[in-house]
C-alpha cells in the first residue's frame, strides 16, 4: 500500500521521541510563550476571506492538463514552473519563494529529481502556520485493471491539495492574517513501493525537507497536510498520528468544519496511523501536524476506488469537496491569533 499502517511498537517509539523533543524545546524556551503552543482563535469576530471555489478547480485542472507530473518528466517540469510563476504573480503581496532542488533514489533504483516549492507569506511574522501538499503524481497505476504500468493523472492524489493551497495563497496575498503562513509543495511523495514492504520509499521530498529545512530551527506553531481532498463523496476521518501528536489541531479543524456545516464530510471516526508527508515532518522536525486525507472503509485500499487508478482524473473531482476543505482551512488560518 502507498502509505503503510505503522506497527504499534514503532509508533510508540516515534511518539515518545516526538513528545520528549517537544518537551525539551519548551523547557529551553525563554519568556512566557512556548514553542509549539497553539494560539486560540480570537473571541471577537475576525475577517476571513471568501474563497473562490472556481479558482480552486481551475488550479486542479491546470495541473492535470500538463499530464502526469512524474518527477523527471516534461509535465513535471512545466507544472513546477507554472506553480512558481503563479505564486510570483500575486500582485498585492508576493510571497518569498524558495526552491529546494535535490535528487533521490527510488525503491526501484531510479535516480529522480526532487523539487520542493516553498512560499513564505509574511516572513517577518514569528508565529507561523505550515500548510503542505504533494504536487507529484504516481508513475504507475498498480490498482488499475487495464493499464497498471502507465502514470496516473493524479487529479485527486496530488492536484487537489495543491489546488486548495493555491487558492489560499491567492487570498493570503490580498488579505494579511495575524500569523505568518508557509506553504510547501512537497515533491516525490508518490514514487513508492507497490507492495508497501520497503520502508521510507514514499514521501522522498518531505523526507529531504524535514532533514534540510528551508530555514534553520524552523518551528511553526502547527502544520496541516492536505492529501486527496477533492474526490466525490469524500470523507475525512481522524488519522491516528494526527490525533495522538496534534489532538488540539484536530479539534480545531474538525470543530471549524462542523461550525461551517461540513459535519458529513469531516467525520468524528478515527482511523489507523498512516505514513504520509506529515509523518516525516513530525519525526524529524517535531512539528505537530495533522493529515486531512480521504477515507473510504468500503474500498479495498481505504483511500477510495479511484486511488492509484486511471479513474483519478478530473471527472471525479468534486466542486463541493474542494470548496469545503478550502473554506475550513482558511477559517482556521485567519481565526488564529
Amino acid at each position: 500500500m502507498k502509505r503503510n499502517y505503522i506497527s504499534s511498537a514503532l509508533y510508540s517509539l516515534i511518539l515518545s521521541s516526538v513528545l520528549l523533543s517537544c518537551n525539551t524545546k519548551q523547557a529551553e524556551t525563554t519568556g512566557s510563550a512556548k514553542q509549539n503552543e497553539v494560539s486560540q482563535p480570537s473571541a471577537e469576530p475576525v475577517f476571513v476571506p471568501t474563497i473562490n471555489a472556481d479558482s480552486v478547480l481551475y488550479y486542479v485542472k491546470k495541473q492535470v492538463d500538463f499530464g502526469p507530473r512524474v518527477p523527471g518528466s516534461k509535465a513535471h517540469q512545466l507544472c513546477g514552473n507554472f506553480l512558481v510563476t503563479e505564486l510570483k504573480s500575486f500582485a498585492t503581496r508576493t510571497p518569498e519563494i524558495i526552491e529546494q532542488n535535490s535528487s533521490a533514489i527510488t525503491f526501484d533504483n531510479k535516480t529522480i529529481p526532487i523539487r520542493n516549492i516553498i512560499a513564505q507569506f509574511y516572513p517577518e511574522k514569528k508565529k507561523r502556520i505550515l500548510l503542505a501538499a504533494h504536487w507529484d503524481t504516481r508513475p504507475f497505476a498498480e490498482m488499475d485493471k487495464n493499464n497498471p504500468h502507465k502514470p496516473i493523472d493524479g487529479a485527486n492524489d496530488g492536484a487537489s491539495g495543491v489546488g486548495v493551497l493555491m487558492e489560499i495563497a491567492r487570498q493570503l496575498s490580498m488579505h494579511e492574517p495575524a500569523m505568518g503562513v508557509d506553504i510547501i509543495f512537497f515533491d516525490a511523495e508518490d514514487w513508492g513501493d507497490t507492495t508497501g514492504k520497503i520502508e521510507d520509499s514514499y514521501c522522498l521530498g518531505s523526507q529531504y525537507w524535514a532533514q534540510n529545512p528551508h530555514k534553520p530551527n524552523y518551528l511553526p506553531q502547527f502544520g496541516i497536510l492536505l492529501d486527496m481532498v477533492g474526490g466525490k463523496n469524500a470523507k475525512f476521518a481522524i488519522e491516528e498520528q494526527s490525533w495522538r501528536m496534534a489532538q488540539n489541531i484536530v479539534d480545531k479543524v474538525w470543530t471549524t468544519a462542523y461550525r461551517l456545516g461540513y459535519e458529513k464530510m469531516f467525520i468524528s471516526e478515527r482511523r489507523g496511523a498512516i505514513i504520509d508527508d506529515h509523518y516525516y515532518v513530525m519525526k524529524y522536525r517535531q512539528i505537530p501536524m495533522i493529515d486531512i486525507i480521504n477515507y473510504d472503509p468500503e474500498s479495498y485500499s481505504r483511500f477510495g476506488n479511484t486511488w492509484h487508478t486511471h479513474d483519478d482524473n478530473i471527472s471525479n473531482i468534486s466542486y463541493e469537496t474542494l470548496s469545503a476543505v478550502t473554506n475550513t482551512v482558511i477559517h482556521v488560518i485567519y481565526e488564529e491569533k
